[in-house]
């Protein structure tokens, strides 16, 4: 991050530890800045342009920030704002949606408008330094383990890697299905800008065409929105935004992409909560029912494989980030293993240590695979495995996961040259963490699983080779973690075998 950009992120962070004792938390807090500084942005660029602003006359920024309106009166106004642009379509109507706000002392209200956003002159930043300010703010967001968005926050050192791998081009479309803040998306318009010279339409078609995304939760929507709009991705602020607020895996996709990157949301059942007449809730198991998959299940990232596949063109290119029973899982699992291994291209697995998420207790992987025209033999020839867990130890603070970390995946992995993949292991080499598995072999095991590890668990017989204690606590913690939220699966499906 640049010292301008920093600069700014200590500035607004600063704020929000006053509004904390008002009871707001790091997201909420992040919400009214997006509204604030959307309008405030909004109100800049109609006075260098000239342009007549698409925010309705009465809820623009020189309403707010009006120096005859303060207290009870300016409180009242924005809220009437925010429920006015939250009727509105397109980028407003994805900013606005379901817009509260959360600040209760009109003084502290009037100060956030005057002092912070209302000081700054936002379009004269370059977008470089906007954006890294608001992604700032967003990974801030994520650190608050209470309240915050970690969930939705994927480490930049893992989505940059994805990227370049996956290596999206020119005139393609890009989809994150479960975008969250953003990060793919940016990560693979960042790419496509510096590894090509773009003429104009191609630049054009970059920032309009070829980024799309999909959010199921409202409030992360809008920071999507917001942080790839600080960007400069993306329509103007009166135009139909490329973020979808709805349910990805409602309904088998209309439009199709060359390119999909996503993670989706940790978490292995899909529900949804029930209210009754007297106001008593239940959650209840949420499946889906869709032609295009190739089995029924309630498992929501098994579900979330089977999508990406529908999505893709055939040829496309797909990255998916899945928890490990993605891998091993019987029944359902064991259906859309097979069925990938068959119709696409599973070329290549990443098995990703433990310690990188905000959202704790996971142990994921990354899945790359081609999507092909139907054929009688499998797709799949050979699965390249690299094993960055066994061994591996990060932590959030004290050892976090850099992009030299995967260096060496990269290199094995060649993008763009598959062929010329070379093994790091062999039996004169067992310590090597990347090596092939043919189809033949996959197909033969156990429910065809796919969670292979062959590396030697050095903790497990050297105790000097323990890591260190905080790091072994928080490993602990994690797998405690994984244990309980398997055993909640098994009794809330127990629960709805039984309930009458």
């Amino acid at each position: 991050m640049s010292e301008n950009s920093n600069g700014i992120v200590k500035k607004l962070w600063s704020y929000c530890n006053v509004l904390r004792d008002d009871g707001l938390s790091y997201q909420d807090y992040l919400e009214q800045l997006t509204f604030l500084l959307f309008l405030k942005m909004a109100d800049e660029r109609a006075a260098l342009t000239g342009e007549e602003q698409p925010i309705p006359n009465g809820h623009r920024w020189s309403d707010l920030a009006n120096p005859q309106m303060e207290g009870v009166e300016l409180e009242q106004h924005y809220r009437e704002t925010l429920a006015a642009l939250g009727k509105q379509g397109g980028m407003l109507g994805l900013i606005f949606e379901k817009a509260q706000n959360k600040i209760q002392d009109p003084a502290k209200l009037r100060q956030l408008i005057v002092e912070l956003i209302g000081k700054e002159q936002w379009s004269s930043m370059s977008a470089d330094v906007k954006g890294e300010a608001y992604e700032g703010l967003l990974e801030k967001n994520a650190q608050d383990v209470k309240g915050g968005a970690g969930q939705y926050f994927t480490p930049r050192p893992l989505i940059d890697t994805i990227v370049e791998c996956v290596q999206p081009r020119p005139g393609e479309v890009i989809v994150d299905p479960a975008c969250g803040t953003g990060g793919f998306l940016l990560s693979a318009h960042e790419y496509v800008k510096t590894h090509f010279e773009l003429d104009r339409d191609q630049k054009k078609a970059l920032r309009y065409d070829a980024l799309r995304g999909v959010e199921l939760v409202p409030n992360v929507a809008r920071l999507c929105g917001m942080n790839l709009f600080l960007h400069g991705i993306g329509p103007d602020i009166g135009d139909q935004a490329i973020i979808a607020t709805d349910d990805a895996l409602r309904d088998e996709p209309s439009d199709h992409a060359d390119v999909v990157i996503t993670n989706p949301p940790f978490g292995k059942k899909s529900s949804v909560t029930i209210v009754n007449e007297e106001g008593e809730s239940d959650r209840q198991t949420l499946t889906y029912n869709r032609p295009d998959f190739w089995t029924t299940t309630s498992n929501k990232q098994l579900n979330f494989v089977q999508h990406v596949k529908s999505l893709l063109k055939i040829q496309g290119r797909a990255a998916v980030v899945v928890p490990d029973n993605v891998l091993f899982e019987g029944g359902a699992g064991e259906t859309v293993r097979r069925n990938l291994l068959q119709e696409c291209n599973v070329h290549t697995l990443l098995r990703l240590p433990t310690g990188i998420f905000y959202a704790q207790g996971v142990k994921a992987n990354v899945v790359f695979f081609d999507r092909k025209p139907g054929a009688k033999e499998p797709w799949t020839k050979k699965l390249w495995v690299y094993d960055l867990r066994t061994n591996k130890h990060f932590t959030l603070k004290n050892k976090r996961l850099a992009r030299a970390d995967l260096d060496e995946f990269t290199e094995c992995y060649r993008p763009g040259e598959p062929g010329k993949r070379k093994p790091t292991w062999t039996e004169k080499t067992p310590e090597g963490r990347w090596r092939a598995y043919p189809y033949e072999d996959l197909i033969a095991r156990d429910k065809a699983s796919l969670d292979i590890f062959w590396l030697r668990d050095e903790s497990l017989e050297d105790s000097a080779n323990l890591p260190d204690p905080h790091i072994l606590a928080q490993e602990i913690a994690d797998d405690l973690r994984s244990a309980l939220e398997q055993i909640e699966d098994i009794l809330g499906d127990i629960e709805e075998r039984v309930r009458p």
